[in-house]
């Protein structure tokens, strides 16, 4: 099954309590295809980059399956730049620099190449550039997940439920869902928001995990703890790009599947913070990828009988 997947392709220059990179490639499109070429051979990237965007980064991208027809190139142009601290906690950061360079002239167009992907995935971008590549869609595809942010919801939030109105699956963090929902606990925020219109919904939570939401039905899914995160910039793109991948290769959209698909998507993101940028990404073994799922389910795998003392 192909695979649409639209959003940034940048680059970053990052500071953790563990290091530093002053240059770096980034953006969620870039993790999430690195991701998602893990479980799919076909997958259409929609973007816009600068001339010096690396030719040997694209190369590399294209030996996985990754399609660049959608990819608009600058020559003249400068690629999307981010830089920011991380603080010691690594769930906390502060933007230092955000140049926008090409992104701003980001009018995304949808080949007809692209038109048979059943699976797309909006990466975090400004609402009303996803609802544009929705509109180009000539076919309904069989799943449509979106990925957005707080910052959409302070400053385009009438855009944002437009967008969200037609998607399938929303992901959100915890702070973004009650930030979007008006409600604290997220088992309320969660109906909230499914009443927007996405038949599922993620809530991701870093270090504590993800929850998955269909109808009245709720999986959670735990983080792997890790001796170290190193670089937590991208990690969820990563889960996004592995969630959906596995989706496309399963072809299979039931709740029980999406339950893998959010353990496989889980495991991908704890590679990706074990390096600066997708460098660990670039280097997964299938090896690796079964090992690491076999580590998730450990954490999942529990045989209780019940013993009650029960009164005469």
């Amino acid at each position: 099954m192909s695979l649409l997947v639209i959003g940034t392709m940048a680059f970053d220059a990052l500071e953790t309590p563990f290091g530093k990179v002053d240059r770096i490639i980034g953006g969620s499109a870039t993790y999430a295809a690195w991701a998602a070429s893990n479980f799919v051979s076909s997958i259409k990237q929609v973007s816009i980059i600068g001339g010096d965007f690396p030719k040997e980064e694209i190369a590399a991208l294209e030996a996985r399956g990754v399609a660049f027809e959608g990819v608009e190139v600058v020559p003249d142009g400068k690629s999307f730049f981010w830089s920011g601290r991380y603080h010691m906690d690594m769930n906390t950061r502060d933007t230092l620099i955000t140049d926008l360079n090409v992104l701003a002239q980001f009018n995304p167009q949808i080949p007809d190449s692209y038109q048979d992907c059943d699976y797309v995935m909006l990466g975090n971008l400004v609402p009303a550039v996803q609802m544009q590549v929705l509109d180009q869609l000539k076919n309904k595809p069989k799943l449509v997940i979106m990925d957005t942010m707080n910052f959409w919801m302070d400053i385009a939030m009438d855009d944002l439920k437009k967008v969200i109105a037609r998607v399938d699956l929303l992901m959100v963090n915890d702070s973004e869902a009650r930030q979007l929902s008006g409600e604290f606990s997220l088992v309320k925020a969660a109906k909230k928001i499914q009443a927007m219109g996405p038949k599922f919904l993620i809530i991701k939570k870093g270090e504590h995990g993800a929850l998955l939401f269909y109808n009245d039905k709720i999986f959670s899914a735990p983080a792997l703890p890790l001796e170290e995160v190193f670089d937590p910039t991208g990690a969820g793109d990563t889960f996004a790009g592995g969630f959906i991948g596995y989706l496309a290769r399963t072809d299979d959209i039931t709740f029980e599947n999406m339950k893998a698909a959010v353990v496989i998507g889980s495991a991908m993101a704890s590679f990706c913070v074990e390096k600066f940028g997708p460098n660990r990404m670039q280097e997964l073994t299938p090896a690796d990828i079964e090992g690491r799922v076999e580590q998730f389910i450990s954490l999942m795998n529990v045989h209780i009988e019940v013993a009650l003392a029960v009164s005469a």
